[in-house]
This record gives structure tokens, C-alpha cells and sequence, in this order.
């Protein structure tokens, strides 16, 4: 087991999210091993499930600063990054940063911005830090992306480009509420707006704390070759022209690594590999019918499942 601090402070955020987020514990703790593996996540699903509140009670729930950016067709980079205006009075150029330069960016409806837009969030998203006018700025910490879309929606919108895709840790589907759980969110008639009075359970420390002990989660040799033939068999299927990449297969290791931590544990077990397979993987691969697993996730992930079924587990 972690030690007794630990497990609390993660059972506290999980808890806290679940105040305004009902019934999707599952959702929320997928959004936990995000947070606790230092890696970004996108929430796919149809409009009105909760996904943007669902980023910003993660945001609020940490001692830490939040920007939303509302992705549109006119948005610009210089409207992420931030941009150099001169000061006439100091005759100089001055940066002003934009809102990635925050501890959480909650990026809602993210496939709205045409790709060059997006291709702003890609340094960002892999190397903590901007690149402007020559010159190199880093990132708070902890620096988390939680990026929003609909996927059925395809007027006025842009498929997300693969590596941007692949520098998203996890792709989850919040889905509808159960009947219990939309009982709940109608007798309390408006409950986004409980998250103004959410308070904040974690310091941004905590969370730095989080993520070094998640890296230091025991990981088998004979768990890392399951997951490689897992990733391997990506890249040999017929059905995918495109499999997993490297990337790809330390992102599954993180995230079993996370799951393990979350889940009180100090060491990997084979389930932490088989449950975040999909979600971490199916959104990586190109299909040989043509598509995008963007653009067709069901597929995608029916593919991944077979294989998963292929591999042996140890």
C-alpha cells in the first residue's frame, strides 16, 4: 500500500469531483490517473454530459491556476501562447503570456480551431514550454490539458491531427448518467453551478508529490513485455495501418503506473495494463479503411479489444 497520507488526499479529490460530477466515479478516477501520471486529457462525447464541468471541478479542486480556452474557427495562436506588443513608453517589446501559461487548461471544443490553432498546444502539451519570437518559455507545474469535443458533430469542425491525438494520455467518453444519478442532478435543478463553491482538497505541491511517487511504482519486466505485445500487435494487425507508437506504450506505462498509486498500490498488477489499453491506446491507431480512429472510435476500439483478447496475460 502507498503510505497513509497518500490514499486519503486521492479518495478527498475524487470525492470532491464527485460533488459535482454524479455518478461517473469510473470518469472521474480516469481523470485522476491523468492527473497523477503529469499527462493531458481529452473527454469525447455528445454536447450536455458534463465534460467541460468535469475539467473545471478537477481544475478547481487543486490549489492551482485554471484558463479555459473556448476553441473557435477565428482563434488564433498568439490567442493560446501569448504574444510580444511593443511599449512605446520603455521603446521595447514586451511578452504578454496567454492562458496555456496555467497549471490546468481546460481547451472546450477543442476540434472547433483549425489545425493550425491546435498545432499551437503541441510543444506545449509534450515539452512543458512555449517557443515565441526565438525564445524558450516554460510552463508552471504541475501543467495538465483537459481538451473537450463532440464527436458526432462535423460542420464547423476539424478532425484533431494524430500527433496531437497521441500527446493526450487518455481519451474518455463521460457518457449519460444513470437513472439514479440524473434523478439526483434533476432535483438539485442546476448543478454546474456548485462549482463555484467547490472548494480547493490539494495543494499544487501535493500534486507534484503525487506525480514523482506514481514514477517510482514498481513495474515488472514480465508486465512491460505484456504491454509491449499489446503495442507490437497494433503494428502487425491488418485492420490498422498504423499501430501504436513508442509514445504510445510509455504513455500505457504511466498510466498503469497512475491506476496502481491511485489505487493504493506500490506496484503494477496486469488488470492496470488490461483496463487502460483502450482508453489510452485506440486513439493513436490508423485504421486501413482509410479513416482516422478520430473519426471512428467505436472501430477503433473493437479493434484494440480483439487484440487485447490475442495477448496472453502473465
Amino acid at each position: 500500500m502507498t503510505n497513509a497520507v497518500d490514499q486519503p488526499l486521492i479518495e478527498k479529490l475524487i470525492s470532491n469531483v464527485g460533488q459535482v460530477i454524479l455518478g461517473k466515479r469510473d470518469v472521474v478516477e480516469l481523470c485522476m490517473i491523468a492527473l497523477v501520471a503529469g499527462e493531458h486529457v481529452l473527454l469525447e462525447d455528445v454536447p450536455g454530459v458534463g465534460k467541460t464541468s468535469l475539467g473545471r471541478a478537477l481544475a478547481r479542486s487543486v490549489a492551482a491556476t485554471f484558463a479555459r480556452i473556448q476553441f473557435t474557427p477565428d482563434l488564433l495562436p498568439a490567442d493560446i501562447v501569448g504574444s510580444s506588443i511593443f511599449n512605446q513608453v520603455e521603446a521595447k517589446f514586451e511578452f504578454h503570456p496567454g492562458p496555456i501559461f496555467h497549471n490546468f487548461v481546460l481547451g472546450d471544443e477543442i476540434n472547433r480551431a483549425p489545425p493550425r490553432t491546435q498545432a499551437a498546444l503541441l510543444e506545449a502539451m509534450s515539452d512543458r514550454q512555449v517557443s515565441i519570437d526565438g525564445v524558450t518559455r516554460d510552463l508552471p507545474s504541475p501543467f495538465m490539458v483537459i481538451a473537450t469535443q463532440n464527436p458526432f458533430e462535423f460542420e464547423g469542425t476539424y478532425s484533431l491531427p494524430e500527433s496531437q491525438l497521441d500527446r493526450f494520455l487518455l481519451r474518455i467518453s463521460v457518457g449519460y448518467p444513470d437513472a439514479d444519478a440524473e434523478l439526483k442532478i434533476l432535483d438539485s435543478q442546476l448543478p454546474h453551478l456548485g462549482l463555484n463553491h467547490l472548494p480547493s482538497v490539494l495543494t499544487r505541491e501535493q500534486v507534484i508529490d503525487l506525480q514523482q511517487q506514481s514514477q517510482k511504482i514498481t513495474f515488472d519486466t514480465r508486465l512491460k513485455r505484456y504491454l509491449l505485445e499489446i503495442v507490437h500487435r497494433t503494428r502487425q494487425s491488418r485492420a490498422l495501418r498504423v499501430g501504436v507508437s513508442t509514445r504510445g506504450a510509455l504513455h500505457l506505462q504511466r498510466a498503469a503506473q497512475a491506476r496502481a498509486l491511485v489505487q493504493g498500490r506500490q506496484f503494477v498488477i496486469p488488470d492496470d495494463i488490461k483496463v487502460l489499453a483502450i482508453p489510452t491506446l485506440a486513439h493513436r491507431v490508423l485504421l486501413s479503411s482509410g479513416g482516422s480512429a478520430g473519426n471512428n472510435r467505436r472501430l477503433a476500439e473493437e479493434i484494440m479489444a480483439g487484440l487485447l483478447d490475442e495477448v496472453a496475460v502473465p
